[in-house]
């Protein structure tokens, strides 16, 4: 067992938010004044510290680098109006952080470790939390192998840490989406589901050349078929074709189970939404499309939490949406800002006080 008493702590001499402002920050580029980081050796986690943010010094064998045994996830923190901090349920993210470690032959972070780590380090560094519409403090837990050693096996030794970063809307405006028909992201049996760090790596050349062509994603299909959705870019992704709303299903393990798509599937349905989670084929879509049925089309992530698509390319046929007219996504995104925010009521105790 952890406790907080175990995880020892050494504040920055200087806070870098004095050179730095929050406005217009973009995501991912600025990191707070602490991390945690924690060692798991010979079967146990130690050397459990929260210090000022530094570069790591590693062993150009680091089994990480030449394996893949890395992990990660993406959690927030918001401010609510009395200015209290809190942490969107990161408790889902630990169970996910886990499921991903099962996976990838990793040890399992304590709960005390992560949960109690991160309250502190936010705690910490909470100052760090832009006071702005769309505006957040994210998360990054993450863990990977660290034998000094070349060999294809599991690793003996890891590095578990979690860094912040303030930041600001993921995806700033509607996107373009282009439907993928050559590359893929995950197949049954793989690691889809695991938020390990090789499915983004894997990801990159079909997106880059989606941005050839004008689009900001992709949507990716079934490896076998290229025939029914899986994920949209890095997101979930929904269809609200008549009064449902369509998400593909976790079944095959080919797809990450988000906590944004869950929490966007519980206010569907307090909407009054039919919700299936289902299999879902581009053609149905195209269909629907065809016949004035879909609605609306929108990705759901931690990163992005809501993000409209204006068009969806398949082949030559292009689907476009006025999303100024939409109903469904903006109000399932103002929802999960008030609750956050505290001006909703939290129903579904999701908000962890820090």
């Amino acid at each position: 067992m952890i406790a907080a008493m175990d995880i020892s702590i050494r504040k920055a001499e200087r806070s870098k938010l004095q050179d730095l402002s929050l406005e217009n920050i973009p995501f991912g580029k600025y990191f707070s004044d602490h991390m945690l980081e924690a060692d798991y050796e010979n079967g146990e986690w130690k050397n459990i510290e929260i210090k000022p943010y530094q570069p790591l010094l590693l062993s150009p064998s680091l089994a990480a680098l030449h394996y893949g045994q890395a992990i990660f996830e993406g959690i927030k923190a918001y401010k609510d109006k009395e200015g209290h901090a809190s942490i969107f349920r990161p408790q889902d993210n630990y169970h996910r952080f886990n499921i991903s470690a099962e996976r990838m032959q990793m040890p399992a972070v304590p709960e005390e470790l992560f949960m109690e780590g991160m309250r502190l380090l936010v705690e910490l560094d909470k100052n760090w939390i832009p006071e702005k519409e769309d505006h957040s403090l994210y998360i990054r837990p993450f863990m990977f192998s660290a034998d000094e050693m070349i060999g294809v096996r599991p690793s003996e030794t890891y590095k578990f840490m979690i860094i912040l970063s303030p930041t600001g809307p993921y995806y700033s405006a509607p996107m373009r989406i282009y439907v993928e028909e050559k590359y893929v992201r995950a197949v049954p049996g793989g690691v889809g589901y695991a938020k390990a760090a090789g499915n983004y790596g894997a990801a990159m050349f079909a997106t880059a050349e989606a941005k050839k062509k004008g689009y900001d994603q992709v949507l990716w299909m079934d490896a076998f078929e290229h025939k029914y959705v899986q994920e949209c870019g890095t997101m979930n992704v929904f269809f609200i074709i008549g009064n449902t709303a369509i998400t593909p299903n976790l079944d095959q393990g080919t797809i990450l189970g988000g906590v944004t798509r869950q929490s966007t599937i519980t206010l569907l349905k307090e909407m009054g939404l039919t919700v299936e989670e289902r299999p879902l084929s581009i053609q149905d879509i195209m269909v629907a499309y065809k016949a004035g049925l879909l609605h609306e089309v929108f990705g759901t992530g931690t990163a992005a939490t809501i993000s409209p698509i204006k068009e969806l390319r398949y082949k030559d046929f292009e689907m476009k949406f006025d999303v100024d007219t939409w109903k469904t996504a903006p109000t399932i995104k103002k929802w999960l800002t008030d609750i956050r925010e505290g001006v909703r009521e939290d129903k579904y105790q999701w908000m962890q006080k820090v």
